[in-house]
């Protein structure tokens, strides 16, 4: 399992300056050197709750999204979060609300933090050729999660807890920002100090996730011997990359028990055939166009896969409309579409592609008219509302786009991007009280609560007439008061 967290009272001096001085430089958003983490840890500790494993599994979102960009694709999102949904269902999990941390990368990881955060790199697509084998994937992570590795571990492991969580958490980071060496180095430092007992230990956990895991799977519908074609898949990177192994495998030792055990179990449960889910092939599509250095190699590699096995030919023309439209040439993406809308016309994902092309191309009219139809049809529905947003922002229609926005802030309080967002789009509209108000929510989701304090009492003073509004704000800086102390106790 990824990540080991305990609580603690006072943290480890000796810890602390290890992982300080690994650290080396305060936290700087967007650098790959520069990471801060949450004190996550106490040779003193026994055990934890859920409740306390939830809180330092927030602490630590907080620090992850400080240093690491969110992916920001609505619709890949909206896909994976409903994957995991139903994944989780078929789990043990007892609390199946997650969050979904999407990272840009192109390395093959997944990871589980307790507290119920999930990360997924862009690259793990580009690896698993089917949901089936994408899929067993998270439910080795929700294994981990609804067993408790972390707080097992820990208490065969409590002189060692520290650094190694804050080892491998900081190498989640600097993966996640520097794409690998880095990271892997700083993971495989941290790994080596743990003892052979620890590793035993390990391999244990592993061989547990993967049980359940695949019992998940199957209860989910989904095939079980995925498993098994996704290990072959990693160990093929493994041969491939040479000295520098996936960092999944890194976290996730692969080893000879590990896969033969699984294959055993695979075998036990009745062979059937299982039907793929062509809209992973669509999403993997963008994840693809998400990966590639320009829209020119984008556009390269999905009319090489036309005629190829890799990409399915109906994902690889979705994804050369979606490209040729970034490249300008929208008439060439209208044309490119235009087959996939007649063969599926009800299929949401091709006609949000419609939509995106026009708004691309300006024609912003016909683009509202296209996505308010799929509003009323699709209600509440992520990836068309944050669609709608950008197209009014776009037709300079900033009040509607506001509205869209705060809409969705109140269905999604959660989601750093939307409050990104509508903090831009509220300056636009004119609407100052609201910039402040939405920044400082943006800064309390990634643990900046200096500036979210600054921001609220920003708001306050513009608001000092509003009875309603002063009062919610003062309510909020008391939240927000709350949190911080609560923060500082983990």
């Amino acid at each position: 399992m990824l990540c080991q967290l305990s609580s603690n009272k006072k943290l480890n001096r000796a810890a602390t300056f290890l992982v300080t001085a690994a650290l080396l430089l305060p936290a700087m958003p967007g650098r790959a050197n520069d990471i801060r983490l949450p004190a996550l840890g106490d040779s003193a500790s026994s055990s934890i709750s859920l409740q306390q494993e939830y809180q330092l599994g927030q602490a630590w979102l907080k620090a992850f999204r400080r240093q690491v960009r969110s992916y920001n694709d609505p619709q890949l999102q909206q896909y994976l979060e409903q994957l995991i949904a139903k994944l989780a269902r078929s789990s043990e999990l007892p609390d199946r609300h997650f969050n979904l941390v999407l990272v840009n990368n192109p390395t093959i990881n997944a990871f589980a933090v307790p507290g119920r955060v999930i990360g997924i790199h862009t690259g793990l697509f580009l690896y698993a050729e089917t949901e089936h084998q994408l899929s067993s994937v998270l439910t080795h992570e929700l294994a981990h999660l609804s067993q408790r590795h972390f707080a097992r571990r820990l208490e065969k492991q409590r002189q060692n807890s520290v650094i190694t969580v804050a080892g491998l958490l900081a190498g989640l980071i600097l993966a996640a920002t520097a794409g690998g060496d880095a990271g892997m180095a700083a993971m495989t430092a941290s790994q080596a100090a743990v003892m052979d007992k620890s590793l035993r230990y390990s391999r244990l956990n592993e061989q547990e996730a993967d049980r359940i895991g695949i019992e998940s799977l199957f209860r989910s519908g989904m095939d079980p011997a995925a498993t098994s074609a996704m290990f072959e898949r990693m160990m093929a990177a493994n041969r491939y990359m040479g000295q520098r192994p996936p960092e999944f495998l890194l976290t996730h030792p692969l080893t000879e028990n590990r896969v033969s055990d699984a294959r055993s179990r695979i075998a036990k449960y009745p062979v059937r055939q299982y039907q793929d889910n062509p809209e992973y092939n669509l999403m993997r599509a963008r994840a693809v166009l998400a990966l590639k250095p320009s829209p020119g190699e984008a556009a390269a590699y999905f009319k090489s896969m036309l005629s190829g096995t890799t990409l399915s030919g109906q994902a690889a023309q979705y994804g050369l409309a979606l490209v040729r439209s970034t490249m300008g040439n929208h008439e060439l993406a209208r044309s490119t579409l235009a087959p996939l809308i007649a063969a599926e016309p009800e299929r949401l994902t091709f006609q949000l592609a419609t939509a995106t092309i026009e708004r691309k191309a300006g024609n912003y009219q016909l683009s509202l008219k296209k996505l308010n139809k799929l509003a009323r049809k699709y209600p509440e529905n992520y990836a068309i509302e944050m669609e709608l947003a950008e197209t009014l922002l776009k037709a300079k229609r900033y009040g509607e786009s506001e509205r869209v926005l705060e809409k969705l802030s109140r269905q999604r309080p959660d989601d750093p991007e939307i409050w990104f967002e509508l903090a831009e789009v509220s300056g636009l509209a004119g609407d100052i009280p609201g910039v402040h108000l939405a920044r400082a929510e943006y800064f309390i989701l990634t643990g900046l609560f200096s500036k979210a304090r600054d921001h609220l009492n920003y708001a306050r003073k513009l608001l000092d007439q509003d009875f309603k509004q002063s009062s919610l704000i003062d309510q909020r800086l008391r939240d927000l008061a709350a949190m911080e102390k609560r923060t500082r106790k983990l």
